[in-house]
């Protein structure tokens, strides 16, 4: 009788067989807190007094997992974790170099103070209703988007934060909130819809999803397949979600809708996603595609500025405003990303950071501000210098760090970007950046003088104070912006080596795959 066959399998050809290191697990500890949290609050969702601070602890665990994974990264490089045991590319990868662990930073910093800011921003009904798990779902689909190293997983992650934020816009069911809702659901659809063709299109062409795999393969199909075509499509798609010229007009009229906490997470977090992917897929897989599209970009770059700028200037709404500003300063990043030199890409990259903080930063004023004036309309408004000169000199710190003015955060990329155009010679980009921090200051000026510097007409009754945590969530943001204005050089460390990382990614590739020159794949060996 025929004994059993026996065969000698080395595992180690195919999946992990050493121990990650303590540290790895920082790359995927936030997306556990964040469902593990928001679980917790759903459980909890009649409980209206307990569930905030459920959710701040989460928070506050998922901002202490980013600051050692930043940590972890700032000091070791990139680090990779795949899923399952299984090698890349056939395990779930997620890849955190500087370029992700930064954005993922300045998120958890972002969420949490959204979510000191909303415990009296947002009401009982609200929180009955999903604010906190919507909220906290919205945080791990963004932190995973910045940490994952598979493209199909880039955009499942984008379609978790899409419900999610979906989720936070309509919480009121109002029919303003629906209406907005409404087109910003139907536009960012149909973006995530074109991403998706797009990935279709690469796995079609190369077999691979982990976009590792495909930077290093994308060369072999370079003549046989339609490679400018993918790259154009999700360009579209990603420019589309990044809220950039001529498809920004899904902005505006939806981010004036919600509370005002959903607004500021939505302009700090949501759009910087977008331009997170432009940066990943255009420097890392398609660098040759970028130089060729560098004058499409450059161009998107200025009308997304300067258009951003105009509509600020022309609008009678707070809100509306500041929408703007978000879209405005969306070109101001995708300016670098269209010069693709270290000094441009790294003003890209401190104006993306130094966006997501101000922008939430300005969301929240505002929140204060219509509070004290009961209602966002400038032609109503006015005196609130003498009613709260503390929020005054808050708003010019912010007013003048969003125009790219000194003492502040934003006179740093703006003077990296401006610098990076006159290398090569594009005075024009030069001249549309400086033109776009003009228009920004005449805008927010605008603000200052009839919110702020103008006797009102009519005495309105005594507004109540604003409670500690929103004061507290807006004055940490603020600090912020005042310690990178003051105190830069830390930033623009960072930035600095983050875009040396994008313009050499073989140290990214080689991370996820870190095999000697020669070897094959299956000889290919990675943390789990």
């Amino acid at each position: 009788m025929a004994g059993k066959a026996t065969y000698d399998v080395n595992l180690s050809d195919a999946m992990v067989i050493e121990p990650p290191l303590p540290a790895d697990w920082f790359v995927v500890a936030p997306l556990v807190f964040g469902f593990i949290f928001g679980a917790l609050c759903l459980m909890t969702r009649k409980n209206t007094d307990r569930q905030p601070y459920i959710a701040i602890t989460g928070l506050v665990l998922m901002l202490v997992a980013d600051i050692g994974l930043f940590w972890h990264v700032l000091n070791n490089g990139t680090v990779v974790m795949t899923m399952g045991r299984w090698l890349p590319p056939f395990g779930i990868t997620f890849a955190a170099d500087l370029l992700g662990a930064s954005f993922a930073l300045l998120a958890g910093i972002i969420g949490l103070a959204g979510g000191v800011f909303a415990l009296r921003d947002v009401d009982r009904s609200e929180r009955r209703y999903g604010f906190y798990p919507f909220l906290l779902m919205m945080m791990s689909g963004v932190t995973a988007a910045f940490l994952t190293g598979d493209i199909f997983n880039l955009y499942v992650w984008f379609e978790v934060l899409l419900i999610s934020s979906f989720g936070l816009l309509v919480l009121g069911s109002q029919r303003i909130q629906l209406d907005g809702a409404t087109k910003y659901a139907f536009l960012n659809l149909v973006a995530t819809t074109l991403f998706l063709l797009g990935v279709a299109y690469l796995y079609g062409m190369i077999g691979t999803l982990n976009m590792a795999d495909i930077a290093r393969s994308i060369g072999e199909v370079r003549g046989s397949g339609p490679v400018f075509t993918v790259a154009a499509l999700l360009l579209f798609a990603f420019a589309m979600k990044a809220a950039a010229f001529p498809l920004n007009f899904w902005l505006p009229a939806s981010y004036h809708t919600p509370r005002i906490v959903v607004s500021g997470l939505f302009a700090g977090l949501l759009t910087k996603v977008g331009v997170y992917a432009l940066l990943r897929i255009f420097l890392t897989l398609f660098p040759a595609e970028r130089d060729i599209l560098a004058g499409t970009i450059a161009v998107i770059a200025v009308a997304t500025m300067v258009l951003g700028a105009l509509g600020a200037l022309a609008q009678n709404d707070i809100r509306r405003t500041l929408g703007f500003l978000v879209i405005s300063g969306i070109g101001s990043m995708l300016a670098g990303l269209a010069l693709g030199s270290a000094t441009g890409l790294s003003g890209a990259m401190f104006y993306a950071l130094h966006s997501m903080v101000v922008m939430t930063a300005l969301y929240f004023l505002m929140g204060i501000v219509g509070m004290q004036m009961r209602g966002f309309g400038l032609r109503e408004a006015g005196g609130l210098y003498t009613q709260a000169p503390w929020l005054a000199a808050i708003a010019l710190v912010l007013f003048l760090s969003v125009s790219g003015l000194p003492p502040f955060s934003g006179v740093w990329p703006k003077a990296y970007l401006v610098k990076a155009s006159l290398d090569v010679g594009a005075w024009w980009l030069a001249f549309a950046i400086l033109l776009t921090g003009l228009l920004t200051t005449i805008a927010v000026g605008r603000m200052f003088a009839l919110a702020f510097w103008r006797e009102r007409a009519e005495q309105a009754e005594p507004a109540a104070r604003p409670a500690g945590s929103m004061v507290g969530a807006l004055v940490a943001l603020t600090f912020l912006t005042v310690v990178a204005g003051v105190y830069p050089e830390p930033v623009i460390a960072v930035t600095d080596r983050i875009a040396a990382e994008l313009l050499a990614p073989s140290g990214y590739i080689d991370a996820v795959f870190p095999a000697a020159e020669g070897a094959t794949d299956a000889e290919v060996k990675t943390q789990q």
